[in-house]
């Protein structure tokens, strides 16, 4: 249960997200388009939590992904949806501001 909730919200082994950004890493934003207008990380792409299943096509299934929204909730949820659809390597990052301060 406990790990469960770890990696629901994103918690465990420290990610280097620099370094995923480095390589190549895709930023995810999963809050609303209200939201993203109104501040994003330079780079991130925009699919609203709600639109996700349905725009999976738009993201490669062998390159980093790293979720992010405006507190983590709804990025951990958007790392489980993308896990459960074949995608190997997601990160939940949290918050996109708390996030942008770590790349």
């Amino acid at each position: 249960m406990i790990n469960a909730l770890k990696t629901l919200f994103g918690i465990g082994p420290k990610v280097d997200y620099a370094q995923l950004v480095k390589e190549g890493a895709t930023i995810v934003d999963v809050r609303t388009k209200g939201e993203y207008k109104s501040g994003h990380i330079k780079g991130s792409i925009n699919i609203p939590l709600d639109t996700l299943g349905n725009n999976l096509k738009k993201l490669k299934k062998d390159k980093a992904i790293i979720t992010c929204c405006a507190s983590g909730m709804r990025s951990g949820s958007a790392k489980s949806m993308l896990k459960s659809n074949g995608f190997s390597e997601v990160h939940n990052g949290g918050g996109w501001m708390s996030l942008n301060n770590k790349i």
